[in-house]
């Protein structure tokens, strides 16, 4: 017979992910990654690079 397995701890680990990501990105902690598409910026003339957050979808922009 096996050893049952305790749900409580799974259910813990899985709130304090969600919870860490959450409370990361609220005090400006982001994780960005660079988005893979360039844009032409016609204003400026230059390409764009664009950066999302991994853990909550926001995006920033640099000139290149």
């Amino acid at each position: 017979m096996s050893q049952p397995t305790d749900i409580n701890k799974f259910r813990k680990q899985k709130l304090k992910a969600k919870g860490k990501a959450n409370t990361m990105c609220r005090r400006g902690f982001h994780k960005w990654q660079f988005d893979d598409k360039k844009q032409f910026d016609p204003k400026e003339g230059k390409l764009v690079s664009v950066e999302r957050c991994e853990r909550c979808g926001v995006t920033r922009s640099h000139v290149q």
